[in-house]
């Protein structure tokens, strides 16, 4: 159906269900063997969700990959958040805004675990551009393990736009590259987005002109750069370590 997102698998389908995603309706093939249909069933049953048997021909008509394994599900599309909510979440929590922002990020397994993280440092939310980047998809909330649920994500159509007006309720801005200062050396305390670069890219001239300082993580070893999940885990945690370790 227009603006769904199909799911096929028994893995993809439950771990999706698992994540909080909730299909209208699972299609499962009749003829499945017990263990692995009643896999599935008994998450469908948890949830709430809907179960049609149906014959392997008729999953084989529905499915775009050919690999169903006799499971298939439609997904609605998740729901993004908006960046007034998440400064009011800081507010009503009596904390300064904690706000992660990621210029390009084109892999939903990355932008799932920053999600994950994002949650996990105590983050206000998340901020994605809506075009060339990754957005809300069940590969995601699978990725964040479910974080989708419970940390808002905002999809702007001008980063650097929405930027400049962060700024006016008092944010200050550090984006993570090479040549910045080492990242333990920066005071990130107070109200603060931490802007992450795309995984072959980096951040983009536009982006970066209006960070007010630029961190890097020290590296040891002979490979030149981190996974981009795995440099934004670090940045946020070291804003957790800063605000609770003063």
């Amino acid at each position: 159906m227009p603006n769904r997102e199909q799911l096929e698998g028994r893995h993809a389908v439950t771990e999706a269900i698992r994540a909080g995603l909730v299909p209208e309706i699972i299609y499962l093939q009749k003829d499945l063997k017990e263990d692995q249909k009643n896999s599935v069933l008994e998450a469908a049953k948890a949830a709430g969700i809907r179960v049609r048997l149906c014959e392997k021909e008729k999953l084989d008509a529905l499915s775009v990959t050919g690999r169903h394994q006799g499971v298939l599900a439609e997904i609605e599309p998740l729901p993004y958040g908006e960046v007034s909510d998440m400064l009011a979440a800081a507010r009503a929590a009596g904390e300064d805004p904690f706000l992660i922002l990621l210029d390009g990020i084109e892999d939903p397994h990355n932008l799932g675990a920053i999600i994950r993280s994002a949650h996990q440092a105590g983050a206000h939310g998340v901020i994605v551009p809506k075009n060339r980047a990754a957005g809300l998809t069940a590969t995601v909330a699978r990725t964040s393990a479910g974080a989708v649920s419970f940390i808002p994500v905002a999809q702007v159509t001008n980063l650097s736009r929405t930027m400049e007006e962060l700024k006016k309720e008092g944010l200050w801005f550090a984006c993570a590259d090479m040549d910045g200062e080492t990242l333990f050396r920066q005071n990130l305390k107070g109200p603060i987005g931490l802007v992450i670069g795309s995984e072959g890219r980096g951040i983009s001239a536009n982006v970066r002109k209006h960070c007010d300082f630029v961190v890097s993580i020290p590296m040891k070893g002979r490979i030149d750069s981190l996974n981009a999940s795995v440099a934004a885990g670090i940045l946020m945690f070291e804003v957790v370590r800063q605000r609770t370790c003063p």
